[in-house]
């Protein structure tokens, strides 16, 4: 029972694989007679339950929990340092037909940074063989961080390679010149060398002509022969035999010149700036934080959904939504009021071409239809399409202004919602978690990652109008399944930018957060998070020798400074789980505790960071929910099918949210959150 994905896990003692192995053995003691059917029925079945079993790893010391979950015993939850993470959920219907009550439940993989290493070579070892089977051949040319590998491309000396990519920048000697060439795979590119006893002509003529054709920006194709470096700042160089310019960049007007540019500078140029070192990082890092999320969700059995971006819920109940709505159109009045609709000449000319071929294909079907080669409904067919050019030309040549059109009111003056395309108020959507319970309710485990939106007037560094959401929801799990997630899931998508993203990171660690960000993220895998009480959370700010900006009492909200003094200072930066904050300062839906003054909700606070993910277990009692939707003034009817899913079949179920951009946030150290996400969309800012 052991496997070489999941090394967190307790190898067993000869005793206890002694006691497994009988449990396991399907021949029952009270049979006194051993048949050959027997013996057959026992392999079969033992067979059946190894082929199942066979991606997991037998636990000596997890025995079921509450909820149908897992506990774990403390020395064995902690592992060993650098796992990412210890997360187990309960097998769901896939059970062996072994009679063994202690491994009648399917453990899932642990999830840890030590065993990710096999799991991404068997992925990447199937995706290969998967490629030739179904790819039919299909491969693009490799990048250049492919071609480096984990040998910075010493591998390669002597090969010839063909490369394409952007100039970053261009140096001419003498009898040679040097070419710095970025495709945006990585984050320091390749230096290619141009010599003028090698090269041919062509090559050489174009890096020193003047003005020279290879400029910053331009985009190039190079061939040639990778060599060992002499210089100490790479291990190999390419020297070029051929060289040749795909698109040009004007030198005298590119914005991206070989000079550092300010991130504000930056934004306005969207178009452009993920070829600077600091977009580009950040894209790569995103790009793994995002292929981590799925990894962990889908390691952990939950099923990825997709939930609506219009809706006409409020799942925050904050109200901050931005409304989408049909009525509008049409209300754009042109001069003196009217919406002038008169076409082009250009337009009526291209209609006046249509309707003169179109008369041809009439002609020639009629033609063809007398000498018995078409029928008559061919021709009708053709004829009704001239006739309707003819109308639309008709209209073109003699347009009418028309009376802009007023909103539809109801009698007391109220727009009347009801002629709206949706019927009703219609909003793009701050969460997914709604809809996400739904299927959490017929499921099991689910998880969205999307788009969310709110229309928050804010300029702030932390604040959005377009962000991306992760939203797991687990079924028949109450806060604990819920912190144990969230907690497992920051580890490995940590741990997995550390192995996977080390050059990117280590540039972020020098030019932006300049601190010691990759032993900061490492503690994170490191550490089991302390869980602690809001109330025990207020009572360390209250007792604080440091003044705060913002005052604290019990019943008002943790501010950033707060969060990041609890993770920061009082757990020695450690990774802190607030649980069972009042009701008054939380969402609707969360579960209400016996007090009566808490509810069952969470936050995961991070050190530089503050709050990261936040979540709760869900209110399951139909009565609570209805008496706090009333209490917070929402409309019963708006979530009557929310409800429902508390009159049929409710279950205890939970879950948390994470905004990815102040995750991408937290592992770059980039500062402003419009840096990590390639076209922010805040106040005033929609242009690209």
């Amino acid at each position: 029972h052991t496997h070489t994905h999941h090394t967190p896990c307790v190898t067993l003692t000869e005793k206890e694989k002694e006691t497994h192995a009988t449990n396991t053995t399907h021949t029952s003691k009270r049979t006194t007679t051993t048949t050959t059917k027997a013996t057959t029925t026992n392999a079969t079945t033992n067979a059946k339950s190894e082929d199942v079993n066979d991606d997991f790893r037998f636990c000596a010391h997890h025995t079921p929990g509450t909820l149908g979950t897992t506990t774990c015993s403390p020395s064995h939850k902690n592992g060993r340092k650098g796992e990412g993470g210890h997360f187990f959920r309960r097998n769901a219907m896939t059970i062996t037909r072994n009679n063994n009550t202690n491994n009648r439940r399917r453990m899932t993989p642990c999830v840890s940074s030590s065993s990710s290493s096999s799991i991404n070579t068997a992925t990447t070892t199937d995706a290969n063989a998967s490629s030739k089977d179904t790819n039919g051949g299909y491969k693009r040319r490799d990048r250049l961080a492919q071609i480096k590998g984990t040998d910075n491309g010493k591998s390669k000396v002597g090969e010839t390679l063909e490369l394409k990519g952007w100039v970053r920048s261009v140096r001419s000697q003498k009898d040679r010149a040097f070419i710095d060439v970025n495709d945006g795979s990585d984050m320091s590119g390749m230096q290619m060398v141009v010599l003028q006893e090698r090269a041919n002509e062509s090559a050489w003529s174009l890096v020193t002509a003047t003005p020279s054709e290879v400029s910053t920006g331009a985009s190039i194709r190079v061939k040639g022969k990778v060599v060992e470096s002499p210089g100490g700042k790479q291990s190999v160089e390419v020297v070029v035999d051929e060289l040749e310019i795909i698109g040009k960049a004007d030198p005298s007007t590119y914005p991206l010149q070989k000079k550092r540019h300010t991130l504000e500078y930056l934004r306005g140029i969207a178009h452009l700036r993920p070829r600077t070192n600091t977009i580009a990082a950040a894209s790569r890092v995103r790009n793994q934080l995002a292929f981590a999320t799925h990894q962990f969700f889908q390691q952990n059995g939950f099923l990825y959904v997709n939930t609506p971006i219009i809706t006409a819920s409020d799942c925050e109940g904050a109200g901050e939504q931005f409304q989408v709505t049909c009525l509008l159109n049409g209300l754009e009045g042109g001069e003196e009021g009217g919406i002038n609709n008169a076409p082009s000449e250009e337009q009526i000319e291209k209609v006046e071409e249509q309707v003169k071929c179109q008369g041809e294909i009439v002609r020639k079907i009629k033609a063809e239809k007398s000498e018995g080669n078409a029928t008559k409904e061919d021709v009708d067919r053709e004829i009704k399409k001239l006739l309707r050019l003819k109308e639309e030309l008709e209209l073109a040549s003699n347009p009418k202004t028309t009376t802009a059109k007023e909103l539809p009111k109801l009698k007391s003056g109220a727009i009347d919602y009801e002629q709206d395309f949706f019927a009703k108020r219609s909003y793009l959507t701050v969460s997914g978690q709604l809809n996400g319970e739904i299927m959490a309710s017929a499921v099991n485990d689910i998880y969205t990652f999307g788009p969310t939106f709110r229309a928050e007037n804010s300029n702030t560094s932390r604040h959005l109008a377009e962000f991306w959401m992760v939203e797991p929801e687990l079924a028949f799990a109450d806060l604990n399944d819920d912190m144990d997630c969230a907690e497992a899931y920051l580890k490995h998508c940590i741990a997995h930018v550390l192995k996977h993203c080390d050059e990117d990171l280590a540039f972020f660690e020098k030019n932006i957060s300049k601190d010691n960000l990759r032993e900061r993220l490492q503690n994170v895998v490191d550490q089991d998070f302390a869980r602690i009480t809001y109330t025990e959370a207020v009572e360390h700010v209250l007792s604080a020798k440091k003044k705060f900006e913002f005052p604290i009492e019990w019943g008002s909200d943790l501010q950033s400074e707060h969060e990041r003094y609890i993770s920061e200072e009082v757990y020695k930066d450690r990774p802190v789980i607030v649980r069972d904050y009042p009701k008054d300062i939380k969402a609707f839906y969360m579960r209400a505790n016996d007090d009566g003054k808490t509810v069952a909700a969470m936050d995961v606070l991070v050190p530089k960071v503050g709050e990261l993910m936040g979540g709760s277990q869900r209110e399951e009692r139909l009565d609570v929910l209805e008496r706090k939707i009333e209490e917070v003034g929402l409309e019963k009817e708006s979530y009557w099918w929310y409800l429902e899913l508390r009159k049929y079949g409710s279950v205890p179920h939970s879950g948390f949210g994470l905004g990815f951009e102040r995750l991408v946030q937290y592992v770059t150290g980039v500062e402003n959150i419009r840096d990590v996400i390639a076209f922010p969309r805040y106040p005033g800012s929609a242009d690209f």
